[in-house]
């Protein structure tokens, strides 16, 4: 059953055509890779989906329900969620604290939070305040924030930006548990085609705001298209 249908989707900054005809579907409980080089609209498609930004034209349906119109608490409320490159905390606050703030925005139970700290080895560190963490675990919290809005649905916009090799293999057992402990369905974006391709059910590849390439991960590499992006000089655009 597919959880989130995005048909004919076009993002227009004046001139500029961030998106242009992207259609996809993403079945319930599956990792869905979404690669392509810099400027290829990946982030804009994930604001777009997320209530962010709205398209300039097409369809966006969550568990079969019209959310184009919506904007990021409404979605996040039917269940979608989506976290940012750049992560951001408030440093303020503890990491516990940032965490309940999740839960507070997508309207989730607030006692599944020590789960989640629990889940994410971040129980032992929840009392220290959110500032001068390091990249792991501020990645981390945004992730357990993101989880304590109750989502069905997780946006993950280069989670492992930044990241050790070590690092992305921690990170990426940790998209792999939550698949399988959570039920919940994942959208990632990463540049690596090596990472996508071990973690994802299915892949996408976009390039210039359209879809290059969609199918199985085993089958990427030997897409001309894809091959002429990555290692033939193709430039984002």
């Amino acid at each position: 059953m597919s959880v989130l249908e995005v048909s004919d989707l076009a993002k227009r900054f004046g001139s500029l055509e961030a998106l242009r005809g992207v259609s996809f579907a993403v079945e319930e409980g599956e990792v869905f890779g979404i690669a392509g080089p810099n400027g290829a609209g990946k982030s804009v498609l994930f604001a777009c989906i997320a209530g962010f930004y709205r398209p300039s034209s097409g369809s966006i349906r969550l568990d079969g329900e019209e959310i184009v119109g919506l904007g990021p608490h409404q979605i996040c409320h039917r269940g979608l969620v989506r976290t940012f490159q750049t992560p951001a905390l408030f440093h303020s606050l503890s990491i516990r604290e940032n965490v309940l703030i999740g839960a507070r925005f997508g309207g989730a139970k607030e006692d599944r939070v020590e789960d989640i700290l629990r889940f994410l080895d971040l129980e032992r560190v929840a009392e220290r305040r959110a500032v001068n963490l390091d990249l792991f675990t501020t990645k981390r919290v945004v992730l357990a924030a993101a989880l304590a809005t109750g989502c069905r649905v997780l946006l993950l916009d280069e989670p492992m930006a930044g990241f050790s090799f070590g690092e992305v293999e921690r990170y990426l057992d940790l998209v792999a548990e939550i698949r399988r402990t959570c039920g919940v369905t994942i959208l990632i974006i990463e540049h690596l085609l090596d990472v996508l391709i071990g973690v994802s059910d299915r892949m996408m590849i976009l390039h210039h705001g359209q879809v290059l390439f969609s199918g199985p991960p085993d089958e990427v590499r030997r897409h001309q298209g894809v091959v002429d992006v990555y290692l033939g000089g193709g430039t984002g655009g």
